[in-house]
């Protein structure tokens, strides 16, 4: 992936924009402890993307294949 170095400021519309089209994922770890005692654990991945660009990278590897076939109804 090839980095764009722009040298003119963008306005946040463009920011958002761009995130919406790429996409960005925030993956966060936070673990404490008090003397070898684990107190809290979170994990977080936050994914922000327009439904288009999620759809499309969601296909590219397998996520949406399920959600895709219709559901069978047996009675």
């Amino acid at each position: 992936m090839a980095v764009e170095k722009v040298n003119s400021s963008s306005s946040l519309a463009e920011v958002i924009d761009r995130i919406l089209d790429k996409g960005i994922v925030i993956d966060a770890w936070v673990r404490v402890s008090l003397v070898g005692i684990e107190l809290l654990s979170i994990e977080a991945r936050v994914v922000i993307a327009s439904v288009d660009t999620y759809l499309k990278y969601a296909e590219a590897i397998g996520l949406t294949a399920s959600a895709a076939t219709p559901a069978v109804i047996v009675s």
